[in-house]
């Protein structure tokens, strides 16, 4: 988001010296993706409030932080690691619309390449219930691979249950 602050400061400053006032078609395109982008993440903050509410979470979490400013993808899943909840610029990363993959288990982005000690690593940490941070070959939808960081684990109420697991996740080179 902080890229397009310095796009619209220098789109400011060029039309303002411009002899006519009417926008460009062409920023209207722009702003409308921005708007439909900002509109998204808010709908998944607002979203991911109401699961940490209904599952009387102990911790809170800065959604909006972690999805507006850092652009992490954010997974939940329940206790049988079954997505109950993805971001939607999930679909930026891997293809998968949030939609597609709730329900499925996360091992979906895994394949052929995926080093299995970092899986296990990740499992042992999970079934555990510990966090974890790791850098792991995914897939994406269209069978393509991508290393993807995660920092993720249990997710406890407030009598102190696992009632799901966290995962804030992004690609790196």
């Amino acid at each position: 988001m902080k890229e397009l602050q310095h796009y619209d400061k220098a789109a400011y400053n060029f039309y303002a010296k411009q002899k006519f006032k009417d926008l460009p078609i062409l920023g209207w395109d722009i702003f409308s993706r921005y708007f439909q982008k900002i509109c998204g993440d808010f709908n998944d903050v607002t979203t991911l409030q109401q699961i940490s509410k209904q599952r009387s979470w102990e911790k809170s979490f800065a959604f909006n932080e972690e999805i507006l400013q850092k652009e992490h993808i954010i997974v939940v899943t329940d206790t049988n690691l079954r997505i109950v909840h993805a971001t939607k610029n999930i679909y930026d990363m891997n293809g998968y619309r949030p939609e597609e993959i709730k329900g499925l288990q996360p091992k979906i982005f895994q394949g052929p390449k995926t080093c299995a000690e970092t899986a296990s690593k990740i499992a042992i940490a999970v079934q555990n219930h510990q966090l974890f941070e790791a850098v792991i070959l995914n897939y994406r939808k269209d069978g393509s691979h991508y290393n993807c960081w995660i920092k993720g684990g249990p997710v406890r109420n407030t009598t102190g249950e696992v009632v799901n697991f966290i995962a804030f996740e992004r690609e790196v080179a």
